[in-house]
């Protein structure tokens, strides 16, 4: 199984009152979403899973891929490790299986599978960390930043 973790590329700040799953991706966020997207698209398989969080900056960034998704409640910006893997049926799926979503849960999930003695790992805005899952070992294959595409 291959799992995708792209973090929503860069929004709008979050000020006291405002409704947090309504932010939007700032300018600099459209662009780095549609970087790392025409670099997804080429390395993602045609059947790839695409989950995604219900707020706003998540929808756009998977949006710049182009390709169909589907929206979850399970990984909305307070979801857990727990949630997410159940979501994705780690690490028993096939398949790739990309998820759009949010700091720290991403972060965490990254430091639980690669085994990190920190509790998380710090994903930028806009990155993608590919892990491969493989006879009871996790390897990180890649980790991509838009602003290195």
């Amino acid at each position: 199984m291959d799992l995708i973790l792209w973090r929503h590329a860069e929004a709008q700040e979050w000020t006291q009152g405002c409704d947090d799953m309504a932010r939007r991706l700032t300018v600099r966020g459209e662009k780095q979403a549609k970087r790392m997207a025409e670099w997804l698209d080429r390395q993602l398989p045609h059947n790839t899973r695409i989950l995604v969080s219900p707020a706003v900056r998540t929808e756009q960034t998977a949006g710049a891929l182009g390709r169909k998704f589907k929206l979850r409640s399970e990984l909305a910006p307070d979801a857990t490790v727990a949630q997410l893997l159940a979501l994705v049926q780690w690490p028993q799926a096939k398949g790739t299986v990309l998820v759009v979503g949010h700091q720290p849960t991403l972060g965490q999930t990254i430091a639980e599978l690669i085994g990190l003695r920190s509790s998380e790992c710090t994903v930028k805005k806009g990155a993608v960390w590919w892990l491969h899952q493989r006879q009871n070992e996790t390897m990180l294959l890649t980790v991509q930043s838009p602003d290195l595409l």
